[in-house]
């Protein structure tokens, strides 16, 4: 990738000029100056406070997203969303919008957050938090993450059918392994049967180092309070996605023309059919976001900020290093065997083939948007009872 492209990707990102710079340099090879940054990007036509957008055009996007779980936003993220879909706009007029357009909503976000003990780690890599997120598991729909401790970088955020399953928990584990070359110095996750696969293929990875933390100590069960990294994400995950999709499920509960959803078998699989690529949709966005957004709490304070991406990939700044450890890619390929890939469409197979028969007949396409999404759900639904 050339020099142009990677400033095109992190101006898009919503970073800054020193943070790019920082980037280019630690992470590319690639030294160059602020100057040569700044000609770099008029030469690209990228510009922050120049050929602001149109604001009924800004106004428009934020109105949508508010129909979507970006209803659920602050200012703060929603004007990292619109800088990350070409929408340059002024924070504060993101806000001046918002507060037009969802008063209430901005009002019930200033409320002060409890605090917590602190947390100290040695660098990226040097904890992994794996949990799973069952809020929305009665409709159908289990959620499975992982976060870097030092960082707060997720590392990955999937949903499927299934949080019980080890070996499609052990996937996400043995992928992410694959992608970094490495696995992380320590795990930490809660009791449960879930995760025994992880725990073994951690241990196994880890058997051969050297450190105080090799081998056996390599994976730890604790409660839940005291995995705090992923609990607290969870709350955030809850705040900007999750609590969107619970209240449309929710509303499924209501009668529409004769229509209930109840959490059957057929309910279920009906809306894994229909939502569950949306929700995944919502929570690659969801991680996009989180890992280049600004911690405000962090106590590693530099001029520019800190991103999870960046404390995540570029330690050095501050005065951190990576812990990740090397693995043999033999022992990971032996290690991937035993896990199983969630499935490109999670659905039982049989109401699967009927749902596509019944939308080849009709004329239906799959859902882009949650509004088309529960259409296609009750019409379904609606055919379906009809047969039985």
């Amino acid at each position: 990738m050339r020099m142009e492209e990677h400033v095109r990707l992190y101006f898009e990102l919503g970073l800054s000029n020193a943070e790019i710079l920082a980037f280019l340099a630690l992470a590319h090879r690639t030294i160059i100056s602020m100057s040569t940054l700044k000609r770099t990007l008029r030469r690209l036509k990228l510009r922050r406070r120049k050929d602001y957008s149109d604001l009924l055009d800004v106004a428009m996007f934020i109105s949508k997203e508010h129909q979507t779980s970006g209803r659920l936003y602050g200012y703060r993220w929603m004007h990292l969303k619109c800088i990350q879909n070409n929408l340059r706009v002024p924070r504060d007029t993101v806000y001046e919008i918002m507060k037009i357009l969802d008063p209430e909503g901005l009002a019930a976000r200033k409320r002060h957050r409890l605090k917590r003990r602190q947390y100290k780690s040695k660098g990226p890599n040097f904890v992994w938090h794996i949990d799973s997120y069952d809020k929305l598991k009665p409709d159908g729909i289990a959620i499975n993450g992982c976060i870097d401790g030092f960082s707060r970088n997720i590392v990955w955020l999937e949903t499927s059918t299934t949080n019980s399953d080890p070996k499609v928990i052990a996937y996400y584990y043995i992928q992410a392994v694959k992608r970094k070359s490495g696995c992380p110095m320590r795990i930490r996750s809660d009791m449960g049967t879930e995760n025994t696969h992880i725990e073994q293929m951690q241990i196994f990875l880890r058997r051969n180092h050297q450190d105080e933390l090799s081998g056996s100590k390599s994976f730890l069960y604790g409660k839940s309070t005291h995995n705090q990294r992923i609990e607290w994400f969870w709350g955030c995950l809850r705040k900007k996605v999750g609590q969107f999709w619970m209240d449309l499920f929710q509303g499924l509960s209501t009668d529409i023309n004769d229509t209930s959803f109840c959490g059957s078998f057929l309910d279920k699989s009906l809306v894994q059919f229909c939502f569950i690529k949306l929700i995944q949709r919502d929570l690659d966005m969801l991680t996009t976001m989180w890992n280049t957004h600004t911690l405000s709490s962090s106590s590693n304070i530099l001029r520019e900020g800190n991103r999870p991406l960046m404390m995540y990939t570029l330690p050095e700044l501050y005065g951190y290093e990576n812990q990740l450890c090397p693995v043999d890619s033999h022992e990971v390929l032996l290690c991937e065997e035993e896990t199983t890939p969630k499935p490109e469409h999670p659905c039982d197979e049989t109401v699967k083939e009927l749902c596509y028969d019944i939308m080849e007949e009709a004329g239906d396409a799959m859902p882009e948007d949650a509004d088309c999404a529960r259409e296609l759900y009750l019409s379904l639904r609606e055919a379906i009872l009809s047969q039985l």
